[in-house]
C-alpha cells in the first residue's frame, strides 16, 4: 500500500480557521514582542493540529517496507549470531539455556551488535528520513493553513499604526510588489512568501530532529527486544537443572539461547515492536519540538516585517506620526512603495522633514509618486532636487527620454527652456551640438536660433559652448552686413573664433564706428608681420573707423616696433632741442 493511501484520511485538511475577533484585537494591542509571541501561539495551535492525527506507525511500516528494513535486520541478526557463537565457549552457551542471566546476556550482546551495526543504523535512518519528511509535509500544510491567521494578526498589529496600504503590502497578495531587501530591497512579504518562508525547511527541521535520536535508538530499541526474547525463555526444574520448554528448539541445546533470540529477532512481532518504538521515539520527539518550529517561523515572519520596516524607515515613520500622510499612503499601490521611499528620502534630506507634509499640501508629493515618469526621478536622484525633476517634466513633456539620454539635466536647469527652445535644440539630432547648445545662456541660444539647423548644427559642432555664446553677442551686436561676414568667414575656418571670441576684441568690433573695417581687419591674419597691413590698420584707428584697441590685439609686434620707434625718436628729439650747456670760465690769476 502507498504512503499516499495510509494517509489520505488522517491528512485531509480542513479549511484553515480563521482569527477571530478577540485574537484581532488582542494582536493590535500588542507591542511587537507580544507580536512574536501571538505568532508563534497560533503557528503552534496549527502545527500541533497539522500533526495530531498523523499515523505514524503507519508511516514506518511503509518507510521499513520502502528501505527493505527486514532483510537487513535478518542478515545482520546470522551474523551478529555466528560472531556471539564463536566468542562463547560451549559451557556458557549450554548454561544459557538454564540461567536466565546468562542468556540475558547473550540475547543483549545480539540485539547490541544488530542495532548498532552500520547496515542496520543506515537502513534505519532511512527510514527515519523518510518518515520525517512526510511529517514535514503535513507540518509545512499546517503552516500553510496557519497563514491566514498569522497575517490577520500582523494585518492587526500593522494597520491602525501604519494604515491599511502598509497593512495590505506586508500580509496581502499584492505585496509580492515591494522590495524589502534592507541593503537594495529584496523579499516578498506576502502570504505565499509567509508559508514558504514558514514551512521552508520543516522537513529538514524533522529529519534533524530524528537523526538526534538514533543515537539512543539502538539501545531503547535493543532493550525491548531483549524482553521480548526473555518472554520465551521458561525454565523449569528437573533434577536441579533448569531446562527450556520449547520442544522445536530442544534438538539445537547445543547452541543454547542463541537459535531462540536469533527466531525472536527475526519474527513479525519484534520487528513490529521496534517500528513501534521507532514512531513512538518520533512522535515524542516532533511534539516536543513543536513549539521550536513554531517559534522559528514566527520569527521568520517577524524577520520579514522587520526587514519591510528597515525598507521603508522614513515613510513608515512619518505615517505612525501624522494622520493625512497616513491617509495618503493608503492610496500608494505596492508598485509605488519603492518611488515613495525615494522620493521621501530626498525632500526629507534636501528640504527637511517639514517639506512633506507642504509637498502633500501642494499636491507636487503626490505627482511625484503617481504621475512623474521614471526619467524624471532619475533626474531628482541625480540632480538632488524633485523641483528640477517636476520643472523638467513640464518642459520637457514627451522629450524627456532625450533629456535624459543627452545629459541636459546635467549641463543646465530647466527654467533656462522653454519646449520650443528643447525642441529645436534636440532637432539638430548630432550629440555634441545638443549638449553645446544646451550649455548656452537663454539669450545667447535665442540669438543662436536665428540661424537655418544647418548652418546652426555645423557650427554648434566645431565651437564651443563658450565660442557660441560670443558668436550670440555678434549676431545681436552687429549690423547686417559684418554679421554676415562674421558667419561665412567662422563657417568655412572655425579656427578664426579664436581671435573673435576674446572679449575684449568682441567689444572693440561692436563699438567701432565701421562695423565691416573693424571686422575685415580682425579676420585678415597674416602669417608674419606685414607693415603694409600694419599700416593700413593704424590708418583706420587714425581714421576713427576702428577701435584703437583693435591693433594691439591684431598687431603686437608691430605696436612694440612702434613703441620703440617711439622711444627713438623723443630721444633724439630731446637732444635735438636741449639747450647746450656754457662754457667753464678759465681760472683766475690769484687761483695760480
Amino acid at each position: 500500500m502507498c504512503i499516499t493511501a495510509l494517509l489520505a484520511a488522517p491528512l485531509a485538511r480542513p479549511a484553515a480557521a480563521e482569527l477571530t475577533r478577540s485574537g484581532y484585537d488582542e494582536c493590535a494591542a500588542r507591542d511587537e514582542a507580544g507580536l512574536g509571541a501571538a505568532l508563534t501561539a497560533i503557528s503552534a495551535d496549527a502545527l500541533k493540529t497539522g500533526i495530531g492525527k498523523l499515523d505514524y506507525n503507519a508511516l514506518v511500516r511503509e518507510a521499513w517496507r520502502r528501505n527493505n528494513v527486514d532483510e537487513v535486520i535478518d542478515k545482520r541478526v546470522d551474523i551478529a549470531v555466528e560472531e556471539i557463537k564463536a566468542e562463547t565457549s560451549w559451557s556458557e552457551l549450554l548454561s544459557s539455556l538454564a540461567n536466565s542471566e546468562t542468556s540475558q546476556k547473550l540475547a543483549t550482546a545480539v540485539a547490541e551488535r544488530v542495532y548498532r551495526s552500520d547496515a542496520v543504523k543506515g537502513a534505519l535512518e532511512a527510514l527515519a528520513q523518510d518518515v520525517s519528511k512526510e511529517v514535514g509535509k503535513s507540518m509545512e500544510g499546517a503552516a500553510s493553513d496557519a497563514a491566514g491567521p498569522v497575517l490577520s494578526c500582523l494585518k492587526a498589529f500593522i494597520g491602525p499604526r501604519y494604515g491599511s496600504a502598509v497593512a495590505s503590502a506586508v500580509a496581502g497578495d499584492a505585496g509580492r510588489d515591494i522590495a524589502l531587501d534592507p541593503a537594495t530591497g529584496t523579499g516578498q512579504p506576502t502570504a505565499g512568501a509567509v508559508i514558504k518562508q514558514s514551512g521552508e525547511g520543516i522537513a529538514g527541521v524533522t529529519i534533524l530532529i530524528v537523526r538526534r535520536q538514533l543515537a539512543n535508538l539502538a539501545a531503547r530499541v535493543g532493550q525491548r527486544i531483549v524482553g521480548s526474547v526473555l518472554s520465551r525463555l521458561v525454565s523449569v526444574a528437573a533434577g536441579g537443572i533448569g531446562l527450556v520448554l520449547i520442544a522445536k528448539d530442544i534438538w539445537e541445546f547445543r547452541n543454547g539461547v542463541l537459535p531462540i533470540i536469533a527466531a525472536e529477532m527475526k519474527s513479525q512481532t519484534t520487528k513490529e515492536k521496534v517500528q513501534d518504538e521507532i514512531a513512538s521515539s518520533i512522535s515524542e520527539q516532533i511534539n516536543a519540538h513543536v513549539q521550536d518550529i513554531a517559534a522559528a517561523s514566527a520569527n521568520r515572519i517577524m524577520e520579514i516585517w522587520k526587514e519591510f520596516k528597515r525598507a521603508h524607515a522614513i515613510v513608515l515613520r512619518l505615517a505612525e506620526n501624522d494622520g493625512e500622510f497616513r491617509g495618503f499612503l493608503d492610496g500608494v499601490a505596492p508598485s509605488s512603495m519603492a518611488r515613495l521611499d525615494e522620493i521621501v528620502g530626498l525632500i526629507v534630506a534636501e528640504e527637511g522633514e517639514g517639506s512633506v507634509k507642504a509637498r502633500l499640501d501642494n499636491g507636487t508629493l503626490n505627482e511625484a509618486v503617481h504621475i512623474m515618469p521614471q526619467d524624471a526621478v532619475l533626474i531628482a536622484r541625480e540632480t538632488r532636487s524633485l523641483d528640477q525633476a517636476l520643472r523638467w517634466t513640464a518642459v520637457a513633456g514627451d522629450k524627456l527620454g532625450s533629456v535624459v539620454g543627452y545629459d541636459i539635466y546635467r549641463r543646465a536647469k530647466a527654467e533656462d527652456f522653454t519646449h520650443q527652445s528643447l525642441e529645436r535644440i534636440l532637432g539638430l539630432e548630432d550629440r555634441s551640438a545638443i549638449i553645446r547648445m544646451s550649455q548656452v545662456s537663454p539669450k545667447a541660444r535665442d540669438a543662436l536660433f536665428s540661424l537655418p539647423d544647418t548652418e546652426l548644427k555645423t557650427l554648434a559642432r566645431t565651437l564651443s559652448s563658450e565660442e557660441l555664446t560670443t558668436l550670440a553677442s555678434y549676431l545681436t551686436g552687429l549690423e547686417a552686413g559684418p554679421r554676415e561676414r562674421v558667419l561665412r568667414a567662422i563657417a568655412l575656418s572655425p579656427s578664426k573664433m579664436q581671435v573673435l571670441a576674446r572679449e575684449r576684441v568682441r567689444d572693440a568690433i561692436i563699438a567701432s564706428p565701421d562695423q565691416s573695417e573693424a571686422v575685415g581687419m580682425m579676420l585678415e591674419t597674416t602669417a608674419t608681420f606685414a607693415p603694409r597691413v600694419f599700416a593700413h590698420d593704424v590708418k583706420l584707428a587714425a581714421e576713427g573707423k576702428v577701435e584703437p584697441i583693435l591693433l594691439w590685439d591684431k598687431h603686437p609686434v608691430g605696436i612694440g616696433l612702434l613703441g620703440f620707434l617711439s622711444v627713438i625718436v623723443l630721444i633724439w628729439l630731446g637732444r635735438l632741442f636741449r639747450r647746450p650747456r656754457p662754457a667753464a670760465a678759465p681760472p683766475s690769476s690769484t687761483d695760480a
